[in-house]
């Protein structure tokens, strides 16, 4: 009776999802979660190497980022990042953001993001703005932050982005068409300049 009632719960999984343990039975959220985690890992590495972040002080688990499909897709959307690294003007806005934000902001500047629609640019903004409140929560003692901004992305994903995922066949989309994400990236970039004003004026 104990699996039968395991199976129906599908619907407990926001609340659950804390960093990402909790999303297995959606195959969408789970590898989302685990690429969320990659990304932010990686861009940690890369700004600060001297901070040592694992998976599982994100909420996921060991060696869960050794997947050829996860570093591939991990890899793909760190190209896209480097074009929004470029724009100067984003990197003072970004530095701006608090690491003890309320979800209800997280939430507004993420929904602003998407306000004119959804591209894997503007889901790289998603996850470069999670990866700056997850720094900001390293390097100044808000450790018990991080979880809680993992949970606030995928919540975002689960609610607004998780159709469009699924009609681009998966993480796996953002593989194909990178020739495309020059000019993608110049809109994501414009998007996040926008969303992180917005940010600032309602705190």
């Amino acid at each position: 009776m104990a699996d039968a009632g395991e199976a129906d719960r599908p619907e407990e999984q926001p609340e659950g999802a804390v960093g990402g343990e909790d999303v297995v039975d959606d195959p969408i959220m789970e590898q989302g979660a685990v690429v969320l985690r990659g990304y932010v890992i990686a861009r940690i590495i890369s700004q600060d190497p001297g901070i040592h972040v694992s998976s599982e002080d994100l909420g996921g688990r060991p060696n869960e980022q050794q997947d050829p499909q996860i570093k591939e897709v991990v890899e793909q959307l760190l190209r896209i990042a480097d074009e929004l690294n470029q724009n100067a003007e984003l990197q003072q806005l970004i530095n701006q953001a608090q690491a003890n934000c309320p979800q209800d902001i997280f939430m507004k500047v993420a929904r602003s993001i998407f306000a004119e629609g959804i591209t894997w640019g503007r889901v790289v903004a998603l996850f470069h703005l999670a990866y700056r409140l997850i720094y900001k929560a390293l390097t100044t003692n808000h450790m018990e932050n991080i979880r809680m901004i993992i949970s606030w992305a995928l919540q975002f994903i689960r609610e607004q982005l998780h159709s469009w995922i699924t009609q681009q066949g998966g993480w796996e989309g953002v593989i194909r068409g990178f020739s495309r994400w020059r000019t993608v990236t110049i809109v994501a970039s414009v998007a996040l300049v926008a969303a992180i004003v917005y940010y600032r004026k309602t705190r």
